[in-house]
């Protein structure tokens, strides 16, 4: 109740996007999870050519985030985001209807470069909206999405009952939907018109070194999220022997963020500066890698249950601790983008931060993977002592930034400010 008393305080517009982001997640969450399954299972193709379908759709779409970060400052955010969702439902109709290489090479790209256009697109527009309460609006963003993360698997395994096209065409109606939903009831901005060719723009935002400075610090924190679906979940199978451990792990973290993701923004927006909870969400994500790191490797099956939940409680210590990190600086990352260019480029600030931290954590995966592959036996501790190193690291960066000015000025705290 209260996350629906603080949506109702924001502009209309801001309500349908925090709206549009909960059917994004669950579109998504519906089919992507179950589709290099139907890619072998159903269909019978190799790892390779499941692994460059998928590759193909994440680098559509993390590689031209700039792309849609310029359009949305260029074109206007709404009709990027319309465009995205419509793209989005396109794509994923075909992976409903296609089965040959070509057509699932063209269903990933459409949906990747569809994720391209409106996740800038839908931030530059949040942070437009929301103006000085762009923390909290980032926070209740982060709610909505977490709960379509949380609605689309299971939606997504009932439907599997039948088939993967009912599954896909699902995922594909409800960005239909959205489409539809957003053309005829979000609000239109004026776009204010461009001063500068696109290149000049990428240019400016480029050439903004305490920009760049801080997208590199925050490879940490994309790096342990992602960390949620890699690291964590082995690190319970292993722990326990059970596969649903993963599940209790990200559901147990899932039901934290919807419960105290916006009461830990406003709490602290109301004390201090945004840079030093970024840093400290940093630092509470990268202990959150110990509690494992302690236990890695332990020898022996689980016997029964008692070793079972025995097993499984560093590895849930250190998921909660990483949401609550990640629950703590997010939100804040999200206000601070804006503010370190002019407001006409708030779209391609949005998109050059993602595609800088999406390569970047990029290779932060390819290295904790590496680590997973090398650190057996007596190494075991070796991927979990990467990312709490790594964690550290890019707190003490961003609390560096901090002390050199670099970071962009936030509003400060009321003295009455209640939480």
């Amino acid at each position: 109740m209260r996350t629906w008393r603080e949506m109702r305080r924001f502009p209309f517009a801001v309500q349908l996007l925090l709206v549009n982001q909960l059917g994004v997640n669950t579109g998504f969450y519906l089919l992507i999870p179950y589709l290099a399954t139907h890619l072998t299972e159903n269909l019978g193709m190799s790892a390779a050519v499941v692994g460059i379908v998928l590759g193909v759709r994440n680098l559509s779409q993390q590689g031209l985030f700039v792309i849609g970060g310029s359009a949305a400052d260029r074109l206007g955010a709404r009709g990027v985001i319309i465009a995205g969702c419509g793209l989005r439902a396109l794509g994923f109709g075909l992976f409903a209807l296609g089965d040959d290489l070509a057509v699932l090479l063209a269903a990933s790209v459409l949906s990747g470069l569809a994720g391209a256009l409106f996740n800038p697109a839908v931030r530059a527009y949040l942070a437009q909206e929301a103006d000085d309460r762009k923390a909290e609006a980032f926070a209740l963003f982060n709610v909505f999405a977490t709960t379509g993360a949380l609605i689309g698997p299971v939606l997504g395994s009932a439907l599997l009952l039948v088939d993967f096209r009912t599954s896909a065409l699902t995922a594909a109606g409800i960005f239909a939907a959205l489409t539809v939903a957003q053309a005829l009831v979000l609000p239109a901005r004026q776009v204010r018109p461009a001063r500068s060719s696109v290149l000049a723009d990428w240019r400016e935002v480029v050439g903004n070194r305490a920009f760049l400075a801080f997208a590199l610090a925050m490879v940490g924190l994309f790096t342990l999220e992602n960390q949620l679906y890699l690291l964590l979940p082995a690190g319970a199978r292993q722990a326990t022997g059970w596969d649903g451990a993963a599940g209790i792990v990200f559901l147990t973290g899932t039901l934290a963020n919807l419960a105290l993701q916006l009461r830990i923004t406003r709490t602290l927006k109301a004390r201090g500066a945004r840079a030093r909870w970024i840093s400290t969400g940093l630092g509470v994500a990268a202990l959150g890698f110990l509690p494992p790191m302690l236990v890695a490797g332990g020898s022996g099956e689980p016997d029964g249950t008692a070793d079972i939940v025995l097993g499984l409680l560093p590895v849930l210590v250190g998921a909660l601790l990483l949401y609550f990190g990640v629950m703590i600086a997010q939100p804040f990352v999200m206000e601070l983008i804006p503010g370190f260019g002019r407001p006409e480029l708030t779209g391609t600030y949005y998109g050059i931060f993602y595609l800088a931290s999406g390569v970047t954590a990029a290779v932060g995966n390819t290295v904790v993977g590496w680590a997973m592959d090398t650190g057996g036996g007596d190494a075991a501790w070796l991927p979990w002592a990467f990312c709490a190193l790594l964690g550290l690291v890019s707190a003490l960066g961003v609390a560096r930034l901090h002390r050199l000015g670099s970071l962009p000025r936030t509003p400060e705290p009321a003295v009455a400010a209640t939480a």
